[in-house]
Formats: C-alpha cells, structure tokens, sequence
C-alpha cells in the first residue's frame, strides 16, 4: 500500500476553514508579561484551566504561553476520542483512596465526556461531537477472553450495563462491520468529535473572555512567580505546567514524562455501499483488543480517521518529524485497517500524520497544585486526554480558586510518578516491551492461545514506577 502521494498532515488541521493562524509572541504583547495565572501549554489541559478560570473570575489576568500555535500537539492531531475513562487499573485509584473514591473518578470521567458536548453546545464550538459510544471488537479467542473477563470485572465494582456490556458476534457486527468478529465490547461514555475545530474553538472562546494567548513563544524553564521565555519572563503568582509530551524540552525535567509516537491516516470520503458495509451508523469510535493499540473513528464527512503506535521512541526522548512521518508505519496501519474493515479494500488515503503523546512513568495521569510556591502540573493521560484533559483543567481551575468541589478531592488529584530511568535503559525499556507485546499479537491470531508473557510485561511496565 503505497500512501506517497497523501497530504502529511493531520486530516483535522488540513480541513480548518478558516486556516489555523499564529498569535503574536509575547514581544508584541507586553501586558501578557504580567499575569496573575501563566499557563505553559496551548494545548487541550492548558487552555481548559484558562477557560474555566475565566468564566469563575472575570476579572482574573491570565496568559497562556504556546511555542507554536494552539493545538500544534496532540490536542490537533489525535484521535478524536472523548472517552470517559483514565489510563491505569481503577485498583490504582483505590490504593490512594477506596473503591468508592476510585468509582466515583471513574464515573467523573464519564461526565467529562458530556462536559465536552455542553460547552460545544453552549459555546456554539461545532467540533462534530457525536456521543455514540466506543465499540471494541474481539477477533481471536484470546482477545474473547480477556472481554469476558473485564465485563466480570466491571460487573465487580459496579458498572451498570448502561455503562458497558459486553456483545455476542453479531450484535457487535450491527455496530461494525468488522472481520473474524467473535465479541464485542460497548462503552457509552465515549464521543467521536474533531479535535482541531474544538482546540481552536476552546482557544477563541477564552480569548474572547479575555485570556491573552501568545503563541510562537518558547519557554525554556520556570520557577516559582516565574516563566522564562525567549522573549522575557512572564511575572505570575500561580504557573501551570501544562506541556504534556513537550514537557522534554523544558530545562531539568526531559525525563518527567516518556513521549512515544502515535500515528494516524485518514480515508477519502466513504461510498455509500461502502457505509453500509463498515455500519457505525451513530459515529462510534472503534477498535480491537490486540495489544498493540488501534483507534479509529467515522469522522462528519464519512472518511474513517484511523491510527495505532508508529516508531515506538527515540533515544534520548528525542522528538522528530521525521519519526512522525515514517511512511512504512502508516502503511502498516492503512493495512491493519484494510483488514479489520474488509469493506475498504482498495480505498483511497488522502492524509498521513503523526505525532506524540506523554507516559508517565508510572503510566497514571494526575495533577498537582502546591499552593505554597503557586505551581501547578497536569497531564501524563497515556493517548486518553481529550476528555481527561477536560476534567484536569477543571479541577486545576477549582484548585487554583481554593474551591471545595466533588473533583477537588478525586483519587488522581496529586498522583505523581518517579522519573523515568536514564538512557540507555528506557529506550533498552520501551523497544523492547513494543517487540515483545506485537510478537504477543501475532502469537494470538496464528495460533488461538492466550500469551501470558504479554500480560506479564503490561504489568510490569503499569506496576514498577509505582
């Protein structure tokens, strides 16, 4: 499969009309230099903070500070999951917590999913927003299984079969028009939406209020009341770190999280014979239960925007655009998707992207507010912040406005991970545990029996940074 000839860049951000266009830096706003609140990050955390800071206090200065434009990151280029549900066990939570506690994130999790459509709604942000559930489908025995047992799990703490339930072949096949189905999963709490229309959407609506975003400005570090740029320092009671996989190449914290690459391509628009075949008549976003992660979605126009992991890391936690563009990694995808959608073959693929997303390394996202020095972090959701982000960003705004809410108080709120282990033993780490979890694939398809080093390996990379 040859995708040469495709746009190399993010379906969401080629089709925004009008184009996305660079804020001034902070050189030609110098007001922007003194704030009580500086946001590093236009991203979706960052600008969520502002934005539920600004509709609490109106009159409160806030500056958000992005090296490139709002959305350049993972907020542009994803998936277009809102899924209602954090990386990591739920048995994690419970450990800082209880089982209630944790329950209670899980099900704040699912609001946050329709948190997303009030604001869109209320907002008047069109950023395609369809809450049609997250359908994952079991095409080998081992992946059956494994569905099996996480529905009694869940049954186990408490979800409802509103909430998730598991399908025979068939009814799994009326949500998608998948091969070798065997199972099928469905979640509810899960909507496919565009994310560059909502990242820009979100970026005017807070600019609007009054945030003062200045983009095309770097920050190379901060401190307590400080943020040091390459065109001056931004004076702030309160800063918030909000820079996710980008967090690298902030001075003193390049091991802080893992940036690991992910990568997307997108159809050209779907026939109507071809519709009817792949179903996912209510825009579901879709995957299997391999090990290796796949993501797809129907977007408003009928292409199917579809992505799973590319090269795995760099050394040195490096970030490349070469790396993100890495052509036989999408081909590999196109295929993958050929053949969990038989109904494709012989698609035309008009864009190919990719890009990073950030690993804690204990591989649970959190956020932290330390009002004594006024320095606030959040982020590490592992590929799972559209909607996470949204729950992070209000809480950190409740935190920052000393509010006593239901989130304040949640399980993830100051979750922290150790750094991650020096080179060369996180790359020796993470390429490693990449073979070993697709050789566990492939294991699983040729042969029908369950491999148990994968689960093995899942769970010490989930479990040793805790």
């Amino acid at each position: 499969m040859d995708l040469s000839e495709t746009v190399t860049k993010a379906l969401w951000l080629d089709r925004l009309d009008p184009p996305i266009g660079r804020r001034p830096g902070l050189d030609a706003r110098p007001e922007a230099a003194d704030a009580d609140v500086a946001i590093i990050g236009g991203g979706f955390s960052g600008l969520w903070t502002a934005y539920y800071l600004v509709r609490a206090d109106p009159s409160m200065r806030i500056t958000v500070i992005e090296r490139q434009f709002c959305g350049f990151g993972a907020s542009g280029r994803n998936g277009g999951w809102a899924v209602g549900e954090l990386a990591g066990p739920l048995e994690w939570y419970a450990r800082r917590s209880t089982q209630a506690e944790a329950m209670r994130l899980a099900r704040a999790a699912f609001d946050a999913v329709d948190e997303i459509g009030r604001f869109s709604e209320t907002e008047a942000v069109d950023c395609h927003y369809a809450k049609g559930g997250t359908i994952r489908v079991a095409r080998n025995r081992p992946q059956a299984m494994r569905q099996r047992d996480e529905i009694a799990h869940h049954r186990s703490w408490g979800f409802t079969d509103e909430e998730i339930r598991l399908l025979t072949a068939d009814e799994a096949t009326e949500h998608i028009g998948a091969s070798r189905v065997q199972s099928g999963i469905f979640f509810a709490p899960s909507a496919a939406l565009d994310p560059a229309r909502l990242v820009r959407g979100l970026a005017e609506v807070v600019e609007r209020a009054g945030v003062r975003i200045v983009e095309e400005t770097a920050v190379t570090g901060f401190e307590s009341g400080r943020v040091v740029t390459d065109q001056g320092d931004v004076r702030a009671e309160i800063v918030v770190r909000a820079t996710e996989a980008y967090t690298r190449d902030l001075k003193g914290h390049r091991r802080d999280v893992l940036p690991v690459y992910s990568l997307m391509v997108a159809t050209e628009p779907l026939t109507p014979e071809q519709l009817a075949a792949v179903r996912l008549d209510h825009r579901p976003t879709f995957a299997d239960d391999r090990f290796m992660v796949i993501y797809g979605q129907r977007t408003a126009d009928d292409r199917i925007a579809f992505g799973g992991r590319g090269v795995p890391y760099l050394f040195g936690s490096r970030i490349s655009r070469q790396a993100e563009l890495h052509q036989p990694s999408h081909e590999l995808i196109a295929e993958t998707l050929v053949d969990l959608l038989p109904a494709l073959e012989g698609i035309g693929f008009t864009h190919r992207w990719g890009g990073v997303l950030g690993i804690p390394r204990n591989w649970i996202p959190g956020l932290t507010f330390d009002r004594a020095d006024g320095l606030g972090v959040l982020g590490g959701y592992v590929g799972e912040g559209v909607a996470a982000s949204n729950m992070a960003g209000r809480t950190m705004a409740e935190l920052i406005l000393g509010h006593d809410t239901e989130r304040t108080s949640l399980p993830w709120v100051g979750a922290t991970a150790r750094r991650w282990e020096p080179e060369p033993l996180r790359w020796l780490g993470v390429r490693s545990s990449r073979i070993l979890l697709g050789a566990a694939d492939v294991r699983e398809d040729t042969t029908g029996r369950e491999a148990k080093l994968a689960h093995k390996v899942s769970r010490l990379l989930r479990g040793a940074g805790r």
